[in-house]
């Protein structure tokens, strides 16, 4: 019984930080919730083809090409000719304030749930552990930190554990 109460207690506060966070983060970009997830991982990754974007934000490539095609038409991305047929999408100067914006507003969500906490400092490993386990279900580090302030997760030269755990993975 007690599993059960931590579990809802778990889901309750994943659900609830989940729906503020993506919420303030879309509503900060202007976008929708993959398009702004589109502009955080081009922050991190210009160049990409719509086909692997589609896949680390977790859509279809049809939605994808759907969703590029509002970006582009609003002036925050832009597709750029690659090798080939290859197009790879950019930011441009407004999409990067966009990701900016979203991203703020993603930290300013979760810093004030972390306020509400007393302890934290023994959150982070309880968290990291928890990371890894979820990573060995979705084995996709990309999709898992699709709306990651990826520098802020390794700053002062610590090691994210999703992306170490995306490593182990192709490495075995």
């Amino acid at each position: 019984m007690h599993e059960t109460r931590l579990a809802n207690l778990l889901g309750a506060a994943v659900l609830n930080l989940s729906d503020r966070m993506t919420s303030a983060a879309a509503q900060a970009a202007g976008a929708s919730l993959s398009g702004t997830a589109a502009l955080v991982v081009l922050t991190e990754f210009p160049g990409l083809g719509g086909t692997e974007l589609a896949q680390r934000i977790g859509i279809g490539q049809p939605a994808c090409a759907r969703m590029l095609d509002q970006l582009e038409a609003r002036g925050l991305v832009r597709r750029q000719a690659k090798s080939g047929r290859a197009v790879g999408v950019v930011l441009t100067r407004a999409g990067r304030a966009a990701a900016n914006r979203a991203l703020a507003a993603r930290r300013d969500v979760l810093a004030g749930a972390l306020d509400a906490v007393s302890g934290r400092d023994a959150l982070e490993p309880l968290l990291e552990q928890l990371l890894r386990g979820l990573h060995a279900e979705v084995r996709s580090g990309d999709l898992m930190c699709r709306l990651c302030d990826r520098r802020g997760c390794v700053a002062q030269d610590r090691i994210c554990p999703v992306g170490q755990a995306q490593r182990e993975l192709e490495t075995s």
